[in-house]
């Protein structure tokens, strides 16, 4: 499911509905996660209002049980392309920067056989120290959104 390269993780997760679909709520509905995702996704805000876009910044509170309590994000919207379904996101303030230099995240998705598809997580991050851990419980929260969101977009 995961495979390491260096400080780069690439996390893939097959899905039943197209890429079209997926690739769609993310653009469009991201904010609804904190719908969705109660327990983990506290908040999720576009400052200035509007979409998710290149440039956007996204304010998140949320717990993927690493402190116990929840953490922030100032997140932005570093690339949008349509015609290939990804978005990249660079993490510009909060807590993962306390653990990593750096943290970074494109999303992909692609059409497979059927009507179905797959979500590539792509992680690029540097550690702020050797002592840092691997970024398993932001691994482990991706695979949630995608199969919870599968299961939604299933139902709709």
């Amino acid at each position: 499911m995961a495979a390491e390269l260096g400080n780069k993780l690439d996390v893939h997760v097959d899905t039943t509905v197209p890429a079209d679909q997926f690739y769609g709520f993310f653009k469009n509905n991201m904010p609804r996660f904190v719908q969705l995702f109660p327990r983990n996704i506290k908040t999720l805000q576009i400052q200035g209002g509007g979409g998710v876009r290149p440039g956007a910044v996204m304010l998140w509170k949320y717990d993927i049980g690493i402190t116990g309590s929840p953490m922030t994000a100032k997140v932005r919207v570093q690339s949008i392309d349509d015609e290939n379904r990804t978005l990249v996101l660079e993490a510009l303030e909060g807590d993962v920067l306390k653990v990593y230099k750096s943290f970074k995240a494109k999303i992909q998705f692609n059409d497979v056989d059927n009507g179905a598809s797959k979500v590539i997580w792509g992680l690029e991050y540097e550690k702020a120290s050797e002592n840092a851990p691997e970024p398993d419980h932001y691994v482990n929260f991706m695979v949630k959104v995608a199969k919870g969101l599968d299961a939604h977009l299933r139902k709709a």
